[in-house]
């Protein structure tokens, strides 16, 4: 049997208020309408709700013993609907994103607090997480977004490019000599080279790079991070071909970058976030304010 909360709540009122023009009145319906509803439940009971005079309106024996389970069951619906009413409005007012740990380390923390100035009503959560949890997090609807150098594609993620990065190279500045904005990949061939480890995503794409280049991967030195790996070649231990999204992170670092070129190399940093899910309201201002 199919019951609405539009007949249980008729029905309540009636035996509440013991007259079907009070009912009605609080229901915003005609007293005539209220007795098609008060009908048709029923109809569909197999029973009588009320025993009905031209001056008293009472209850059925069946109808006191439905009372309750039905006044209980509309409590629960009703503090459902707020309970979830509220964190929906709780929902749409938060945003989670997803950041490799450089970029949530040196480019998030201001921009939130910058953002936040503006829209003080959204708030923001930050996971620090870097490779395919990035991607991973938002298919299991964890994260509303991530931010990051996508290199795979994957399917039901919808990609927004954000700004477009190229490689460069970072040496340690000893103060000495003219700074050079370009360096040509070939010119590394005799450099001693320190890197990530060669499972990292952005790795393999510079040593795609290297490689074209005819530059030898040999490595003096690896690391799992890319702040580790700037603070290494600060401390001299050699030079780093790194994104330009993590310039950030040298700016308190005493090195030198450059640009390679001859191919200048490029690829976009992307906005990822699950296809067919709407994200909230605010997501795409914080988006378009990055």
């Amino acid at each position: 049997m199919d019951f609405t909360s539009r007949q249980f709540r008729a029905f309540l009122l009636v035996a509440q208020h013991r007259s079907f023009s009070r009912a009605a009145e609080a229901l915003y319906i005609t007293p005539s309408g209220l007795s098609v509803v008060i009908r048709e439940l029923e109809s569909q009971l197999g029973f009588r709700l009320f025993d009905r005079t031209t001056r008293h309106v009472g209850l059925t024996a069946f109808g006191n013993e439905l009372l309750g389970v039905v006044r209980e069951s509309i409590e629960k619906l009703d503090a459902a609907v707020s309970r979830v009413g509220r964190s929906a409005i709780e929902a749409s007012l938060s945003l989670s994103v997803g950041a490799p740990p450089l970029i949530a380390a040196n480019v998030l923390p201001e921009a939130i607090k910058e953002f936040r100035s503006n829209r003080p009503d959204l708030r923001i959560r930050m996971l620090d997480v870097g490779g395919e949890a990035l991607t991973r997090l938002v298919e299991e609807g964890k994260l509303d977004m991530s931010l990051g150098a996508f290199f795979k594609p994957a399917p039901g993620i919808r990609r927004t490019p954000l700004f477009r990065f190229s490689l460069m190279v970072i040496r340690p500045d000893s103060g000495l000599g003219s700074r050079r904005t370009s360096t040509r990949w070939s010119a590394l061939k005799a450099e001693q080279l320190i890197s990530l480890v060669p499972g990292n995503l952005v790795q393999q794409f510079i040593d795609k790079h290297l490689g074209s280049a005819g530059v030898s991967a040999h490595r003096r030195a690896v690391f799992n991070h890319l702040d580790t790996l700037i603070a290494m070649v600060e401390a001299g231990e050699g030079i780093a071909v790194i994104p330009s999204f993590v310039l950030p992170a040298c700016r308190n670092r005493k090195v030198v970058m450059s640009r390679l070129i001859n191919p200048a190399v490029h690829l976009d940093f992307s906005r990822i976030s699950l296809r067919g899910k709407k994200l909230p309201p605010g997501a795409d201002a914080f988006t378009s304010f990055l």
